[in-house]
């Protein structure tokens, strides 16, 4: 019995240890979610075109620098759509950062803050 327990209770540290979210800021392009998917965007987006497709009720997402795609989520329940917070960010280079979830080889992120990233000098 108290290798059972033992092993029950590792199981549970181990458990709650990997939801457990990271907090990162990410530096990258929001871009609608299909068009990321479907063409295989790797940088520039026309911003006309992702805000017409979030608009339509296609999901932003954060393209990043190092090509990772981030979802962003409420933190909440029930959830709610995030689009409202990156619209005017659609297909333009930001600055986000948030406790970053990751399921399966996706990556969601909470965001804290958002921001249009500076003008490179």
């Amino acid at each position: 019995m108290r290798h059972l327990w033992g092993f029950w209770f590792g199981a549970m540290i181990s458990l709650a240890l990997a939801v457990e979210a990271k907090p990162v800021t990410v530096r990258g392009v929001v871009v609608d979610s299909a068009c990321a998917y479907i063409k295989d965007v790797k940088a520039k987006v026309d911003p006309e075109c992702a805000a017409a497709c979030a608009r339509a009720g296609s999901p932003l997402i954060i393209l990043a620098d190092d090509g990772k795609l981030y979802l962003p989520i409420a933190e909440v329940m029930p959830a709610t759509s995030q689009n409202p917070a990156l619209l005017e960010f659609a297909g333009k280079r930001v600055v986000a950062t948030g406790k970053v979830y990751e399921r399966g080889g996706s990556r969601a992120i909470v965001l804290s803050k958002v921001e249009a990233e500076p003008a490179a000098k």
